[in-house]
């Protein structure tokens, strides 16, 4: 049965001003602005592509199946111009190697899962029929196709269903085949033979698009439904050699490809089942890729950018629509300070020491809304180390004055005295857990030292590769933690924007910060981490935020107060940012969220 507010609905509420916690989608009236308002999800509105990790070798004409998190790349021509059986699984962040097809082939077709998938046709010295199935772990030579052909499409659910269509042998084929888990049959042709097109969905319902012949490329696309194909609406970009992936003829994506010999592009177009529109391009303009996934979610990867060699590149896509971060502006700090340390998570943190002035030994704890009192340091501080949760943290090094090697755990309550460092250094970098945790560069002058603290003892271990001091950190552990941003000279001073990978053992270069800074601060893990505010030169603060996943940064909302030597604790989607110089110093604290909601005002 209906309740009343179903039929009748609710009262409009009334507020001077926005109305704390309004539900999505609320209507509510703002009496001092004399508006209707309600609230909505702040998301996209187009898609966009961001870098991943590299595969391990570079190919072209390889083929795909899978989804974004979970998908396996197989063949090719590799950077040496041989044909490649080589397979390659992506788990989301990385890609390793597993075992090879039984016959190398550049320019098949592909489909699938990551644990069950198909590929067919292809080309090394001849045209191919060979067909192979991958169960998760091995390929295994099953019935071969009808017709031998190159560059053909390919779609289907799995290793037991797909639909091979196009192709081209000594001209282009119009040819499609179903396969039913043990045969090929051919079936009834597309209207127009093509080749080197693309092609994404299922044995029932597929899309085909594009065609690069030496006469030009084409637009033209045309819709399977399990029995014939019909011809629908044009691609915006003419092109061969594209991307391609979706779940069926609704929905999908074409990514890259080729407009005429030589000239590869990045255009990325969505299709919604009548129309393709076009989107965010692709960071690296590239033919002869592969695509997996969803017009939401999408990985893209190999391919080549004459005159460039294969590339073993991969790019994420997030469609239309995904959440947008913000800073909202929260309960501030008792004391404003710089140069203090911060850890735990959002909700449960902690910032202590910095410089009031004078150098404190003052320590709050934050709730998620407003900041307390906790128990004081017993060595005041600037610009040291911290790493861990409000009940169990540490801190290290620091500038008392002056330098020093003292370390400080923190139950929650009061601080105590471990184990010293090995060498006396401020505005270092710290991050990992109270028993396991990564001390790294600093100052005087710029140090590269990393040292390990394993709950009794600091012990040093392998440099970074850029010495700096004023730099971020972050980790879950001293096993896997990143280095990124700092100062590297002066005067004046100049920051840099290196970013680098801790394996527990060694230090490795990874893709850049967008913005070098020093004096920012960073949280997360090595897959998923955030910096915030910093000092892009003397006197200058600035509140952007990047965010990482693993393979690159990319730039999201900005701090509302610009800042640097600020404290910083929590996650990549909810973290709190606190104190710090603006260039005065401040008590101003900030949470983000990695969603957030924007407020619409009714009009007439």
């Amino acid at each position: 049965m209906a309740e009343y507010k179903d039929i009748h609905g609710t009262p409009v509420r009334n507020s001077a001003g926005d109305l704390p916690g309004a539900k999505t989608g609320e209507l509510f009236y703002d009496s001092t602005n004399l508006d209707f308002k309600y609230k909505f999800p702040n998301v996209t509105s187009t898609g966009a592509w961001r870098t991943a990790n590299s595969m391990n070798e570079g190919r072209v004409q390889l083929s795909g199946a899978g989804i974004q998190t979970a998908a396996v790349g197989f063949g090719g021509l590799d950077t040496s111009n041989n044909n490649s059986a080589l397979t390659e699984l992506y788990d989301g962040t990385s890609w390793t190697e597993v075992n090879d097809m039984n016959t190398a082939r550049r320019d098949g077709a592909g489909n699938g899962t990551q644990t069950s998938a198909l590929t067919y046709a292809g080309k090394d010295a001849n045209l191919k029929t060979e067909t192979e199935s991958w169960n998760g772990t091995n390929w295994t030579e099953v019935n071969d196709l009808s017709t031998a052909r190159r560059s053909v499409a390919g779609a289907g659910a799995d290793s037991t269903s797909a639909l091979a269509f196009g192709g081209e042998s000594t001209d282009a084929h119009a040819e499609t085949e179903t396969w039913n888990g043990t045969n090929w049959t051919e079936v009834n042709d597309m209207n127009t033979a093509r080749q080197r097109v693309g092609g994404f969905g299922t044995n029932t319902s597929a899309l085909v698009f594009g065609n690069n012949v030496p006469s030009g490329n084409s637009t033209a696309t045309e819709l399977w439904n399990g029995t014939n194909w019909t011809e629908v609406n044009d691609l915006n970009t003419g092109r061969g050699y594209s991307g391609a992936d979706g779940p069926n003829s609704t929905s999908g994506l074409a990514a890259g490809g080729e407009t005429s010999p030589g000239t590869e592009v990045a255009n990325t177009e969505v299709w919604n089942g009548t129309n393709w529109t076009e989107d965010g391009d692709l960071n690296t303009s590239n033919l002869g890729l592969a695509n997996v996934g969803t017009a939401s979610s999408a990985l893209a990867f190999g391919g080549s950018n004459p005159p460039s060699a294969e590339l073993a590149i991969t790019e994420e896509w997030t469609g239309a629509g995904a959440d947008v971060g913000a800073w909202a502006t929260s309960g501030s700090l008792n004391i404003a300070r710089e140069g203090s340390a911060g850890f735990g998570i959002q909700t449960a943190a902690v910032t202590c020491g910095g410089e009031t002035p004078p150098i404190s030994n003052k320590t709050e704890e934050y709730n998620g809304s407003t900041w307390a009192e906790g128990g004081d340091m017993n060595t005041a501080r600037i610009r040291h180390g911290g790493a861990g949760t409000l009940t169990a943290g540490i801190i290290f090094a620091g500038h008392a004055p002056p330098d020093v090697v003292v370390a400080e755990t923190y139950n929650g309550t009061n601080w105590t005295e471990v184990g010293d460092l090995n060498t006396a250094r401020n505005s270092l970098a710290g991050a990992g857990a109270q028993t396991s945790a990564l001390a790294f560069g600093g100052k005087p002058v710029y140090k590269d030292e990393t040292e390990e603290y394993n709950g009794t003892n600091w012990t040093e271990v392998a440099d970074l590769n850029t010495a700096r001091n004023s730099l971020q950190g972050a980790g879950a552990n001293a096993e896997a933690c990143l280095a990124f941003g700092g100062e590297v000279s002066s005067p004046p001073a100049t920051a840099t924007n290196a970013t680098e990978n801790w394996n527990g053992s060694s230090w490795t270069e990874l893709n850049n910060l967008n913005t070098a800074r020093y004096g920012a601060y960073g949280c997360g893990t090595i897959t998923a981490a955030l910096i915030t505010g910093g000092i892009v030169g003397p006197g200058t603060m600035q509140g952007k935020t990047e965010e990482w996943n693993g393979a690159s940064w990319v730039e999201v909302a900005d701090l509302s107060t610009a800042r640097g030597r600020l404290s910083m604790a929590g996650t990549s989607t909810a973290a709190v940012a606190s104190s710090g110089q603006t260039p005065s110093i401040t008590t101003a604290t900030e949470d983000w969220s990695g969603s957030s909601v924007t407020t619409k005002v009714l009009t007439d």
